[in-house]
C-alpha cells in the first residue's frame, strides 16, 4: 500500500463551514483511488471556516501523476443540507511530489465535483482523457449557469438571472458584503427620511437649507467643494481630476456649431483663439450625446437636460479656466454663449447646467457603460468559455469578484422603471436608453486603453492632470504584470491562434459586449501574443483603476448638490441679464430629488470592509513558481506607486486619491 497525504483548506468566510461527511477520489495517469471518507481527529471541526485539516488516502499502488480530484459531501441525517466553500486541496504523493488543486467554489449539493491540478493548461496541452472530459463537463455546466440576456436593445448583454439568489454561489456577495451593502443603503436613506425630506417636493428656499442637509454626511473634498463650487478654477479642475475625466480634449479647430469669437473671450485683444489653439492652449468639452432627448418627468414636473459645449483656456500660469459656454448644440439668438464677464448668476447658472449635464453623461457613459456593463461582458464570457485550469481564468477571475451581483442590483435599484436614476435624474426614463445606445456606438477600443486615449485627446502635456499621471503609471504596471504571466504560458503567436477557448472568449465579448460593431476596433480573434496582452491589460484596468477613477469620488463632488445637480427644474435663460439667486434656487432639483441623489452617491462611494485592493489575490489559483514571483513583483510596484501618490498629494490643495492602488478595488464591486 502507498499513502497520499491530503490537506484540505476551508475558506474563512462566515458561512463556509460544513458538518457533512466529505469524500475524495484521487485520479492519476496510472489509476485512481477509492472514494475515501475524509476522517481526522478533529471530527466535525475538520471543515469549519478557516480550518486546515490533513488526511491519509491509501492506494494499492502509485497513481502516477495526479490529474484531478473528485469531491463530494453527504449531509448527516440529523443535519440539513449545508454549503461548503473549500479553498484548496494539496496532495503529497508517496514519490514526494506535492500537487495543488485550487477549488474556491461553493459545494451546495451531494453531487461529485471535479477539480484539476493547479498547473495552468491551455486546451491543446490537455492530453489526458479524464482531463479533457472534466474540461468539457465544466464548460457545459458553465454554459447553463452563465447565460446571456438582452436587458435592452443597443446595450451590452448581461447575465440572465431572476434574482441574486439565482446567481451561481461563487459569484454572489459574501455575507459581510451583503449585510454592509444593504445597511449602508438603508442607513443613508433612513437618516434623510427621519428629517422628513425624502417626500418633500418643495424647492430650496436658500443655500443655507441645502447646507443643513449636506452637513449630515461630509468628506474632506466635499467640504472643499462646498466652499469653492462657484469658482471657475474648481469648475475646470473637475474636467481633469473629477469623476468624469474622459471627455475633455484639446481643441485645434472650433466646432462649426460653437461660434465663439476673440472679442467674447479675450478682452483688449491680448491674444486670439487661433493663436492659442496653435499653441495647444484651448480645450473643448462637448456633450453632444445628450442632444435632443425627451425630458424626464420628476415628481410630476418636466425637468431639463442640456447638451452644452464648453471652451477652456490654459493660462500662462498653467491653470485651466473656462472661457465660453453654449448650453445647446444649435447656435441661435435664444442660445447665447455665456462668458465669465457676464453677470454673476448668468455665468454661474451656465456652469450649473454644465455640471448637471456632466452628472448624466458621467453616470450613463463613463461609469455605467464603460466600466460596469463592459466588465460584466468580460466576466460572463470568461465564465462561459474558459475553464478553471486555463491561465486566463486564473489571471482574470479575481477581477470579476462581485461584478455580476452589483450589476444585477444596479439594474434593479438604479435604472429599472422604479430605480432611483430613472425616477430622479434628468436623463432617466426614455432618454436613458438613447444615451446608452449612443454611448456604445461611440466606444472605440483605443478609448478604453488610457495611453491611446490620452494621446488621441491631445492631453499628453496638460499640467496638473493627475488622472492621466496616475492612470498611465497604473496601466504600465498592469501591462508588465500581464505580459509576464501571458508570455510565460504563450511562447509564440501560433499558440494564441490555436487556443480555441481564448478565441471563444474574445468572440463572445465582441458579439455580446460590443454587439458585433466592427467600427469599435475590438478584436474578433487574437492573432498575436502582443494583441492578447494589450486586451487583457485593458480588461483588468477597466474593472479596477478606471472604475475607481469614475466611481470613488462621486460623493466628494456630488454630495454638495449645487456642484452636481442630478436634474434641473427650469430651462436655461434665453437672454442674458435675466437671472438672480432666486432663479438659481428655482432651477435646482427639489428637496426630495436632492436627498435621493445624495443618498445614492453616498452608497456608491462607500468601501466595503471586505474590499480587496488591486493586486491582492486571496485565492491561490496559480501553482507555478514564476506566476507567484510575478504577482509579488506586481504587488511591490503597486506599493511603490501608492507611496509616490501619497507623497505628491501632501502638496496638493485637492489630493487626487482615486487611482492610489491601495484604494483601487480588484474588480467592479460597488
Amino acid at each position: 500500500m502507498v499513502d497520499y497525504e491530503v490537506t484540505v483548506s476551508t475558506t474563512n468566510l462566515v458561512t463556509a463551514t460544513t458538518f457533512s461527511n466529505v469524500f475524495i477520489k484521487l485520479v492519476g495517469t496510472d489509476g485512481e483511488s477509492e472514494r475515501t471518507w475524509l476522517l481526522s481527529f478533529k471530527g466535525a471541526a475538520s471543515f469549519f471556516r478557516g480550518a486546515v485539516s490533513t488526511f491519509t488516502v491509501s492506494c494499492p499502488t502509485s497513481l502516477g501523476k495526479l490529474v484531478l480530484i473528485e469531491l463530494d459531501k453527504q449531509h448527516l441525517l440529523l443535519f440539513p443540507q449545508d454549503s461548503w466553500f473549500p479553498a484548496k486541496v494539496e496532495v503529497k504523493s508517496p514519490e514526494g511530489d506535492t500537487y495543488h488543486f485550487p477549488v474556491y467554489r461553493w459545494i451546495t449539493d451531494s453531487e461529485v465535483h471535479r477539480f484539476r491540478e493547479g498547473k495552468a493548461l491551455k486546451v491543446f496541452e490537455d492530453n489526458h482523457n479524464l482531463g479533457q472530459y472534466a474540461r468539457e463537463q465544466e464548460l457545459n455546466q458553465r454554459a447553463e449557469d452563465y447565460r446571456w440576456h438582452v436587458y435592452a436593445e443597443g446595450i451590452p448583454h448581461c447575465i440572465k438571472v431572476d434574482n441574486p439568489l439565482s446567481l451561481p454561489c461563487e459569484v454572489r456577495f459574501s455575507f459581510t458584503k451583503t449585510t454592509e451593502f444593504f445597511f449602508t443603503a438603508s442607513a443613508g436613506l433612513t437618516e434623510l427620511n427621519l428629517k422628513g425630506l425624502d417626500d418633500c417636493h418643495e424647492r430650496w428656499a436658500d443655500i443655507d437649507s441645502i447646507n443643513r442637509v449636506f452637513c449630515c454626511k461630509r468628506t474632506d473634498i466635499s467640504d472643499y467643494v462646498q466652499q469653492h463650487w462657484k469658482e471657475d478654477a474648481l469648475f475646470a479642475y473637475q474636467f481633469l481630476n473629477g469623476v468624469n475625466p474622459i471627455l475633455i480634449q484639446r481643441c485645434t479647430v472650433l466646432p462649426s456649431n460653437f461660434p465663439v469669437t476673440d472679442d467674447m473671450v479675450f478682452l483688449h485683444g491680448q491674444c486670439s483663439l487661433a493663436d492659442e489653439m496653435k499653441k495647444g492652449n484651448i480645450f473643448l468639452c462637448d456633450y453632444k450625446r445628450l442632444d435632443g432627448l425627451p425630458p424626464n418627468i420628476i415628481n410630476g414636473k418636466k425637468h431639463y437636460l442640456m447638451a452644452p459645449l464648453i471652451l477652456l483656456h490654459k493660462t500662462p500660469d498653467d491653470k485651466l479656466m473656462p472661457i465660453a459656454i453654449q448650453l445647446k448644440q444649435t447656435p441661435a439668438d435664444d442660445n447665447p454663449i455665456f462668458v465669465p464677464t457676464d453677470s454673476e448668476y448668468d455665468w454661474l447658472l451656465a456652469k450649473i447646467f454644465v455640471r448637471s449635464a456632466d452628472f448624466n453623461e458621467h453616470q450613463l457613459n463613463s461609469h455605467l457603460l464603460r466600466t460596469h456593463l463592459l466588465a460584466e461582458a468580460f466576466a460572463v464570457s470568461l465564465l462561459r468559455n474558459v475553464p478553471m485550469v486555463h491561465p486566463l481564468y486564473k489571471l482574470l477571475i479575481p477581477h470579476t469578484r462581485y461584478t455580476l451581483q452589483i450589476n444585477y442590483l444596479a439594474r434593479l435599484l438604479l435604472i429599472s422603471e422604479t430605480g432611483v436614476f430613472t425616477k430622479f435624474a434628468s436623463s432617466g426614463g426614455e432618454a436613458m436608453l438613447t444615451i446608452l445606445n449612443r454611448s456604445l456606438s461611440s466606444v472605440k477600443y483605443s478609448s478604453l486603453c488610457i495611453p491611446d486615449d490620452i494621446a488621441e485627446r491631445g492631453l499628453q502635456d496638460v499640467p496638473n492632470f493627475y488622472y492621466r499621471d496616475d492612470g498611465l503609471r497604473l496601466w504600465d504596471i498592469i501591462y508588465r504584470f500581464v505580459k509576464g504571466i501571458l508570455s510565460y504560458y504563450y511562447k509564440n503567436d501560433v499558440e494564441v491562434q490555436q487556443d480555441s477557448e481564448l478565441q471563444k472568449w474574445i468572440m463572445d465579448i465582441f458579439e455580446h459586449g460590443f454587439l458585433s460593431q466592427e467600427d469599435t476596433g475590438i478584436p474578433q480573434r487574437f492573432k498575436t501574443v502582443a494583441q492578447l496582452i494589450k486586451f487583457v491589460t485593458m480588461v483588468i484596468f477597466t474593472g479596477s483603476a478606471q472604475h475607481s477613477a469614475v466611481n470613488t469620488g462621486q460623493y466628494d463632488y456630488g454630495g454638495w448638490m449645487p456642484n452636481t445637480p442630478i436634474s434641473l427644474q427650469l430651462p436655461p435663460p434665453t437672454t442674458k441679464g435675466t437671472t438672480s439667486e432666486a432663479t438659481m434656487l428655482q432651477t435646482f432639483p427639489d428637496i426630495s430629488t436632492t436627498v435621493q441623489g445624495m443618498a445614492t452617491m453616498w452608497l456608491l462611494s462607500r468601501q466595503s470592509s471586505d474590499f480587496v485592493p488591486l493586486g491582492q489575490y486571496h485565492e491561490d489559483h496559480f501553482s507555478e513558481e514564476i506566476p507567484h514571483k510575478l504577482i509579488k513583483d506586481f504587488q511591490g510596484e503597486l506599493e511603490v506607486l501608492s507611496t509616490a501618490i501619497k507623497v505628491r498629494n501632501r502638496s496638493l490643495e485637492i489630493p487626487y486619491t482615486y487611482m492610489d492602488p491601495q484604494g483601487v478595488e480588484n474588480s467592479v464591486a460597488i
